[in-house]
Formats: structure tokens, sequence, C-alpha cells
């Protein structure tokens, strides 16, 4: 498969790996638009929410409480952070392969964390 992301999680590719599960993988974005952007991605191949079935209710929740955990990992939650799935081109989705983009950390007031 030629999907970059499906190679970051079949370790064909290097990332910066911060989180991993049996069907999530979180890694640090090579291209942050934050002092903390982490891509949260399922391991299952998925292209966008467009092609979310109902069994995957279950795995989108899973994203969901990664990135919160993660949020926490860093401190971002104590001023607020952004969680975003684009969804297409059109919408600024650059890997056909769902991901949850976390964003945070913008204000000094928080403690900068490596994750």
């Amino acid at each position: 498969m030629e999907c970059i992301f499906c190679k970051i999680v079949n370790k064909e590719l290097p990332s910066e790996i911060v989180y991993e599960d049996d069907e999530i993988l979180a890694f640090k974005d090579i291209n942050p638009k934050a002092p903390v952007h982490v891509l949260i991605i399922s391991k299952k191949h998925i292209g966008s929410v467009n092609e979310l079935k109902k069994e995957d209710k279950d795995l989108i929740g899973n994203l969901i409480l990664v990135a919160k955990n993660m949020a926490e990992k860093t401190e971002i939650n104590k001023i607020g952070y952004k969680l975003c799935f684009n969804v297409g081109k059109g919408a600024g989705q650059m890997v056909n392969h769902l991901h949850l983009h976390l964003l945070g950390g913008w204000t000094e007031s928080v403690p900068k964390h490596n994750i």
C-alpha cells in the first residue's frame, strides 16, 4: 500500500511515536502548526471520516480519548487545545488516512513538555 501513514504504522518509515496500542498510533507532526501538534491515527486504513462505518464508532471514541490523554500528558489541557479532523482535500486533508490533529500549547503559561 502506498499510504504514508500505513507505512508509519508498519514501521517502514520513521516517526516520533508518542503513543501506541493495538488500534491507534500517535506521533508528532513533522510540520507542526502549534507547539504541541500530534497526529492520532487508526492503524486500520480508513481514508477519512467519510469512509467510517457503524462498526468504527468505538475506534473514533478511542481516537478522541487518546487525544485527551495526550493533552493531559503535555498539560495543554490546562489552557485549551484543538482537535481537528480534516475531511477531503478541500478541507486540508493531505493524507488519505483517518487522522485526528491535537494542537495546543500556544501560551507561555503552560510548561513545554516533551511527550
